[in-house]
């Protein structure tokens, strides 16, 4: 009987401690590559199908090692995606620029058949924002504040970036100003909470990170902390009464080292116009 119940403590013991590590150490470190398909009603005919391989919130630092975004970089250079666009938050630490001077050398090494496009988050600023431009600049992905078009066959797409809703000014109708009225307009915005500030230009697509999906989120409550004003930005495609908002999942962490029920994903999303929609 003393055997038995020996042997039942440890296994008690054992599972409440794989229970308690599984959000810091199992679930944290295992990145998804999930695929989307999200509709957009002024998408031009040839973009029917365009891909678009998203990375947020890489946060390297603290328990995100070089080798992790290396990995990271290699897997969605591999998606083989149209474009490849980043929302910010590479760094972790605030106030040094030694984080930047790491992830930076390895983010320039992302490359697709229609460009790389970057734009900052608060971390970013945080940490130093002059070396985060000087890099972002060096790497040709800097969209901060910017707008380029993306051209396929006859038709073209614009993709911009706005500044960072916490730290920088938005600056969104200034990006687009040089579009045409109905243009099919993508915008790269590391808040999500961007979307509810005033501006005049139609956006059809926001592509934001900077909520980690809430990190934790209980089955049928959803997640306890979200970084923004608005708690209905969590994760995914959210249709508001201005644009379509996809939110990433990110890779990293922010608040807490942990993730409970919300993998860190490298998210591909599949744009598809009003023909393939119907």
């Amino acid at each position: 009987m003393k055997r038995r119940r020996f042997l039942k403590s440890v296994l008690v013991g054992g599972a409440v401690a794989l229970s308690g590590s599984y959000p810091v150490l199992i679930e944290r470190n295992i990145v998804q590559v999930n695929r989307y398909r999200i509709p957009v009603s002024n998408l031009p005919p040839s973009f029917d199908g365009f891909t678009v391989a998203h990375l947020t919130d890489l946060h390297l630092g603290v328990l995100v090692s070089e080798s992790f975004v290396e990995g990271i970089v290699e897997r969605t250079n591999r998606l083989r995606a149209d474009i490849i666009v980043c929302t910010g938050d590479y760094v972790h630490e605030r106030n040094t620029i030694e984080e930047i001077d790491k992830v930076w050398p390895i983010l320039s090494k992302l490359e697709a058949r229609y460009g790389v496009y970057s734009v900052l988050g608060n971390h970013d600023h945080w940490a130093d924002l002059d070396r985060s431009l000087y890099w972002m600049e060096r790497s040709g992905q800097n969209l901060r504040h910017r707008c380029t078009p993306v051209a396929r066959g006859r038709d073209r797409i614009l993709v911009g970036g706005a500044g960072d809703y916490w730290e920088d000014e938005l600056k969104i109708d200034k990006v687009f100003s040089c579009s045409d009225a109905h243009e099919c307009r993508v915008l790269l915005a590391h808040n999500p909470d961007s979307v509810d500030t005033p501006y005049d230009t139609p956006l059809s697509l926001v592509l934001s990170g900077h909520t980690h999906g809430g990190q934790v989120v209980f089955p049928f409550f959803g997640p306890p902390v979200l970084p923004v004003k608005n708690k209905a930005y969590s994760s995914g495609l959210i249709s508001t009464p201005r644009t379509q908002l996809f939110i990433s999942r990110g890779i990293g962490w922010a608040i807490y080292p942990v993730r409970f029920n919300c993998y860190p994903e490298i998210a591909v999303l599949e744009l598809v116009g009003p023909d393939t929609m119907a």
